[in-house]
């Protein structure tokens, strides 16, 4: 019975999408029979662009956005009692975002019932767009574009040049965290070159010390390690291999390559590194058996507990002292386009993007201000109520000048995505050469 359910109504989004696609051609008709306010009804909702955007008369927009735990529950409780200050003709109706990949926001579209504003993801952008279920914002977006942190300006514009959701979310990290009492007890330099890299290694390992825990049994933490080293000498780093606009080959990738391989043979990480889950690295760390541990900004709490001030985080060692200096504030890591949408069925496009670039601020603000996250995309004004842990405000003081490279699941080329994220793991095991590395992320390239 469920799998019939599912098919009908799998039919129907089909049907439905293909409809909204060739709307075009045939606007009226559509309109009429799916009831559908988005597909090619760009025009009439146009024409009622400000036709209640400076109203006060109440009005009631639907809103779908997860709401699901405190999460997500108290920023969005916070943006709603915002808007009430803001904006007190304005009524939400939360329609609860469904855990399914989208599926009931496509069924939404395909039946002619999306909600005024919606959370969407670069998969519902692009799904969307194709469809016209999606309102390009560019013209209302100018105050948002001014409140947006510059180095998050990624999660606001597509690829096409155009805007169609607000972000609150920032771009995240992979960040080097160390131990810095692990380093000043053994008389090491934290490392900014390459050398000062080996050194550390070697020292650390005469002392029985890890030198850096890495869960390489999961593979994007070696495609993060591989990408730091690249992006030392090439800003893009693996997403310019990614768009097949380099080559591993190329003296960037390959010495990262090699620079990698020398650290690993050198015993920069535990012996069956690539066997190692997160509970297992983080173990190491966490009860000083480990000077250095590499993981995602969302690290920062569970390490504050474990280590408290011995807590840091150090930028990755380049060639030399000029290579550090100009790519210290190049993360691996990064973020795409996301927020809060707008059907462009809207009775009152106007109003309907102002709410929706409103909710994704406020929501921002709140996870800034009160869950002590920087990671945002928008520029916050107001108190910080929780404070940073110090290397998030460390890490705060980096945001607006930072730039990122992406994490392996934002790759775009599947091919590529599973040749780097093999060839980088095979990276950590020692017996792997770069020529190896080069000759397999290459094929991987040249059949995109």
């Amino acid at each position: 019975m469920r799998k019939w359910t599912l098919a009908l109504i799998s039919a129907t989004m089909v049907m439905g999408l293909a409809a909204c696609g060739s709307s075009n051609d045939n606007k009226d008709q559509n309109t009429a029979n799916t009831g559908n306010q988005a597909a090619g009804n760009t025009a009439a909702a146009n024409e009622g662009d400000t036709a209640n955007s400076g109203s006060t008369e109440p009005v009631k927009l639907r809103i779908y956005a997860q709401y699901a735990d405190e999460d997500t529950k108290g920023p969005y409780d916070y943006a709603v009692a915002e808007l009430k200050k803001a904006m007190p003709n304005v009524e939400l109706e939360l329609d609860v975002q469904a855990q399914d990949d989208g599926q009931k926001l496509k069924t939404y579209a395909a039946t002619g019932n999306l909600p005024d504003i919606f959370q969407a993801g670069l998969d519902i952008i692009n799904t969307f767009k194709k469809s016209n279920n999606i309102l390009e914002l560019d013209k209302y977006a100018d105050d948002f574009k001014a409140k947006i942190q510059p180095s998050a300006m990624n999660t606001l514009v597509t690829d096409d040049g155009h805007i169609y959701a607000y972000p609150y979310a920032g771009n995240e990290v992979a960040m080097l965290f160390y131990n810095k009492d692990i380093f000043t007890a053994n008389n090491v330099k934290v490392p900014t070159t390459y050398e000062e890299m080996m050194a550390a290694v070697t020292a650390f390992n005469a002392k029985g010390i890890t030198p850096l825990a890495l869960f390489a049994k999961e593979k994007w933490p070696t495609v993060a390690l591989y990408d730091m080293f690249a992006s030392r000498l090439e800003p893009a780093g693996i997403t310019k291999l990614d768009k097949g606009e380099a080559k591993a080959s190329d003296p960037a990738f390959k010495t990262a390559a090699e620079e990698i391989v020398k650290l690993v043979k050198a015993g920069l990480l535990p012996k069956g590194a690539t066997n190692l889950n997160y509970d297992q690295a983080a173990a190491l760390f966490h009860e000083g058996k480990a000077a250095m541990f590499l993981n995602g900004q969302w690290e920062i709490d569970a390490s504050t507990k474990a280590l408290g001030d011995k807590l840091g985080f150090m930028y990755v060692p380049a060639a030399d002292a000029a290579a550090y200096e100009s790519a210290k504030l190049t993360f691996s890591g990064g973020g795409g386009p996301g927020g809060y949408a707008v059907n462009p069925g809207t009775k009152d496009p106007e109003l309907a993007a102002k709410v929706a670039a409103f909710i994704s601020e406020k929501y921002a603000e709140f996870k800034f201000t009160q869950r002590g996250t920087p990671m945002v995309a928008t520029k916050v004004d107001a108190p910080v109520i929780n404070k940073f842990p110090p290397v998030m405000e460390q890490l705060s003081k980096d945001i607006p000048n930072m730039k990122t490279t992406a994490f392996s699941w934002g790759l775009s080329n599947p091919k590529f995505k599973a040749a780097i994220e093999d060839a980088a793991q095979s990276l950590m095991t020692g017996g792997y050469s770069p020529d190896d590395f080069v000759s397999d992320v290459d094929a991987s390239i040249s059949s995109k």
